[in-house]
């Protein structure tokens, strides 16, 4: 090891503990830990361009382990990313770039946001998937115009959680050559020595998955470390895993290798005694213009981009048509005619009127859509036939000589499925869309709660969506799920009512760009629902009036989503013969339409008529802001049942007859 990069391993280490100590918070072991594999990895073999942090045929970097972002940080700053040293001083402050976890979009050159453990790590195994398929669709002989790989920092907390097993397993089965992670094997986490309750043979682990293992590197020992990285590089037939020896806490004479460095700063007197341990003669962010230098020789990263911008033109002028794609899907917009086309389908539906269930709507949207769409890619937690994901032009992302790869069998891993899209949506290129049942949204909970925070340009399907999936009883009949996720900020929730809306709500999701969309749809079929053309446009307000009485006067306002709005269409008649005039209004997306200028919101929902009442197959509570506390709400607040769909409405009572009733008590 020469001593000139262990100065620059030890900038890491001291900004670290100097802004862990300054904000009076922080975890600065690993970072500290770690310091020796970025170091290497960053100035000998990660290809970046601090100068764009969007350059698209960057190597891609993911900080699992998110706790430790002063290591990030310091990578950032050092070797020459907009992100000054003031910035650093005010780690872990308001309105600061340098928060506690690293933030997508939010600081420069980080590409997800890492707070949960491992799925920064699900995200890293998407990313690397996105550059496979990629890779496989426009690289040609002589013209490798996506090649970059996906690093991951990986600590024992990110491989305790079950996710990891979930993607680690699925990176292993899609053999992603080009994914290295970095295990930083010390042993600690906050409460102590590991060895209490995390014994797995994790190199076994990852073995048995399909990975390559690097086993036994000293993560203090530059030549160590680079080798292990020439030798993954060269293999890249499996994800490699480098299994790097750590103290955490490195530098640090009396806490090193304790839980003492995990997660509280260290103290003014023992960053003292590591300054006069390591030698680091500086004070606090204080980096010397030569260890500057040593992080930003050669300006490489501007002249690798502009390397590659040259390569592309040369594609270009060869491949001009696939040139052109690549470049739009770089940008992220969509194709041109997809707008127009996409809306001329809606109106034939509408014109049609299918019955179906609204998961065979948006089968048919996909059938529709699909094919307008090269970066639509997706897929199903096992569950394919029932969610109806699968379209006519799917083809299987194992497929690695196919050019046109887009549907991912993700197995019974509804979490890493859902992280995973995440980390898709994050590499560009692609807009990713996955499913499963709405019950089991449980299971991707904190993905979908990322996919929002990041925000990600991610879609979510869910199918079976209330009591009426019928037999399989309450394990799989959701009643919290819909009012769950629609409480999630930025989240976009769709329950559509009959095909058109699923349609459109597949419009919207495709053409939204600032946070991820739930779709969710029924088992049962929904019938159409009659609508003019005003009407067909005002779905994408999130909420409309579907019916009016004639003369347009009315006396109540019926409420509903999904399934039900069928059934506040029925009552209305039964309400007339009892001469109770109602407007309908259906409300695919209650998010969308509160986003909406009050004049919409008070054309639909005038506040004259306080006679309301809500219609959904789940619970009651969310509806009280649309209906007051005088309304009324017709849904269940307790678990299903198992029987027949039309058994278990009549039963706990979501029926005509019952949205009748709530409506003539307020009449």
């Amino acid at each position: 090891m020469t001593q000139n990069r262990r100065e620059l391993a030890n900038a890491i280490r001291f900004l670290s503990m100097d802004a862990v100590e300054a904000a009076k918070s922080g975890h600065p072991g690993a970072p500290m830990g770690m310091a020796d594999i970025a170091e290497v990895l960053w100035n000998d073999f990660l290809r970046h361009n601090p100068g764009d942090p969007t350059w698209f045929n960057r190597d891609r970097f993911v900080l699992s382990n998110g706790h430790g972002s002063m290591l990030l940080y310091s990578l950032l700053h050092l070797s020459g990313y907009d992100l000054p040293i003031e910035e650093l001083k005010n780690f872990r402050q308001l309105h600061s770039r340098t928060a506690g976890h690293p933030e997508y979009g939010h600081t420069p050159g980080v590409e997800t946001t890492t707070g949960p453990l491992g799925q920064g790590f699900a995200n890293a195994v998407g990313m690397a998937l996105a550059e496979r398929v990629l890779a496989q669709r426009f690289n040609r002989p002589e013209h490798e115009v996506i090649d970059h790989n996906t690093y991951v920092f990986l600590g024992d907390g990110c491989l305790m959680e079950g996710i990891s097993h979930e993607v680690a397993s699925l990176a292993g089965t899609w053999k992603l050559g080009k994914l290295i992670a970095f295990w930083d094997d010390n042993r600690i986490s906050i409460d102590g020595d590991v060895q209490g309750w995390f014994t797995d043979d994790t190199a076994a682990r990852f073995e048995a998955y399909g990975w390559r293992v690097i086993r036994g590197v000293d993560g203090h020992d530059p030549e160590a470390v680079a080798a292990a990285i020439r030798a993954a590089q060269d293999d890249v037939g499996a994800p490699t895993l480098i299994c790097c020896r750590t103290t955490i806490g490195f530098g640090a004479p009396n806490k090193q290798g304790s839980e003492s460095t995990h997660g509280a700063p260290l103290g003014k007197d023992e960053i003292a005694a590591a300054r006069e341990h390591l030698g680091w003669a500086h004070a606090p962010f204080e980096v010397p213009e030569e260890v500057y230098a040593g992080w930003r020789a050669g300006g490489a990263g501007t002249a690798r981009q502009a390397q590659w911008e040259q390569a592309l033109d040369k594609y270009a002028d060869q491949y001009p048509a696939e040139a052109a794609e690549l470049r739009r899907r770089m940008a992220g917009s969509l194709p041109e005619d997809f707008q127009e086309q996409a809306q001329a389908y809606i109106e034939r539906l509408q014109a049609e009127g299918p019955t179906v269930a609204s998961r065979k709507a948006s089968q048919m949207a996909l059938d529709a859509f699909g094919p307008l769409l090269p970066e639509l890619i997706g897929g199903s937690a096992d569950l394919a036939h029932s969610n109806l994901t699968l379209w006519k032009g799917s083809t299987s992302v194992t497929d690695v000589e196919a050019r046109n790869a887009n549907y991912i069998h993700y197995g019974v891993r509804e979490f890493g499925m859902s992280a995973i899209s995440n980390g898709v949506a994050l590499h560009g290129g692609f807009v990713p869309y996955d499913a499963t049942f709405l019950v089991f949204s449980d299971y991707s909970r904190n993905a979908l709660r990322m996919s929002a925070l990041i925000p990600t340009h991610t879609i979510h399907v869910f199918t079976h969506d209330s009591i009426g999936l019928g037999e399989d009883g309450p394990t799989h009949q959701p009643v919290e799920h819909l009012a769950s996720l629609r409480h999630i900020p930025n989240n976009e929730v769709w329950r559509p009512c009959d095909a058109v809306e699923s349609a459109v709500a597949w419009k919207v999701a495709i053409e939204r760009r600032d946070g991820p969309s739930c779709l969710v749809f029924s088992r049962q079929n929904l019938a159409h629902q009659a609508r003019g053309a005003e009407q067909l446009q005002a779905i994408t307000r999130g909420g409309y009036v579907l019916s009016d009485p004639e003369g347009g006067a009315f006396d109540v306002i019926l409420i509903a989503t999904g399934s039900e709005v069928a059934l506040a269409t029925q009552a209305v008649g039964r309400l007339a013969d009892a001469g109770i005039k109602a407007r309908v209004v259906s409300m695919p997306s209650a998010e969308v339409f509160d986003r909406q200028d009050a004049g919409w919101r008070e054309s639909v929902l005038p506040s004259s008529c306080r006679a309301r009442v809500a219609i959904e197959a789940g619970v009651t509570d969310y509806w009280r802001k649309y209906v007051g506390l005088d309304g009324r709400v017709v849904g269940i607040d307790s678990f299903g049942a198992s029987a027949p769909a039309a058994a278990l409405f009549e039963h706990f009572g979501i029926t005509v007859d019952a949205v009748v009733d709530a409506a003539r008590s307020l009449a």
